[in-house]
């Protein structure tokens, strides 16, 4: 029981301390072992630093949606980047169809949230501009949308239902 105890304090979110280590090692490019170390001394000081900011951990009710969602956003950064390239490269500024669209969240958990946002703002062409005082719609700038309606209908269908499923 003690050890528990230990383990919690010294490793409160042991995922994000895994995730921190690895993506330093992956941007340092190098299996050196002093950018393993740092990578490790990174990985149990940044959540331990944090840990006072979200006492709860976010509760992931379908951990194998995780990995449909994030190939789901990959494919979508994927073909928005070509489409962004095709409008910058063959179409004038003054002809894009730019709009700002308010997507009305089913979302509760601040966890799903932020990550619907933060996969709009991934994804070419799209950005999060602004988050509703109450939670309950997000802002999107569309570099080029004929229909706005279609773009809420998007957002909803791609993103908002698979992280209604992970999360709530």
């Amino acid at each position: 029981m003690r050890t528990a105890v230990l383990r919690s304090r010294l490793l409160p979110h042991p995922l994000l301390s895994v995730v921190v280590a690895v993506v330093w090692v992956a941007l340092a490019n190098s299996l050196s072992v002093g950018h393993v170390l740092l990578g490790v001394a990174l990985g149990v000081g940044v959540p331990l630093v944090t840990a006072c900011y979200w006492p709860e951990r976010p509760v992931v009710k379908r951990p194998l949606k995780v990995l449909e969602y994030a190939a789901i956003v990959a494919w979508d950064i994927l073909v928005s980047n070509v489409e962004v390239a095709r409008l910058i490269l063959f179409r004038r500024g003054s002809t894009l169809r730019s709009v700002f669209v308010s997507v009305p969240l089913e979302l509760r958990t601040p966890e799903a949230v932020t990550v619907l946002t933060g996969t709009i703002t991934l994804t070419p062409g799209t950005v999060s501009a602004d988050l509703s005082a109450d939670g309950r719609s997000v802002l999107v700038h569309c570099l080029e949308a004929t229909d706005p309606d279609a773009v809420v209908r998007q957002i909803k269908s791609r993103y908002e239902r698979r992280l209604k499923e992970i999360f709530e």
